[in-house]
């Protein structure tokens, strides 16, 4: 997979997100922690935050791996719960590096 894809794929796992949120799922992961409101979202992206720095210091690739993704899918999940989306994101980016 090449950037683009990877790039579209992150977009594609956005709405898949935001359809979530506004239509909650039965059996879906991201409804149930949806439902237990802003604070449970961003005590995952804590939890996975440590569990990646964790990993890098002294896991393997494949963990290290593992555990960014799912610190880039809480993150998603807590931009989008908070109204935000990825591109709000990458704009403070390009601002910065210009």
């Amino acid at each position: 997979m090449n950037n683009e894809q990877s790039l579209a794929f992150l977009s594609k796992l956005e709405k898949v997100i935001q359809d979530r949120l506004q239509n909650p799922s039965e059996g879906s992961y991201t409804s149930k922690i949806a439902q237990k409101g802003v604070n449970k979202v961003a005590q995952k992206v804590g939890e996975e935050a440590v569990e990646t720095v964790i990993e890098a210091i002294n896991g393997t690739e494949e963990l290290l791996k593992e555990e960014a993704a799912d610190l880039i899918y809480h993150l998603l999940l807590l931009l989008n719960y908070k109204g935000l989306e990825l591109k709000d994101i990458v704009e403070v980016l390009e601002k910065r590096h210009s």
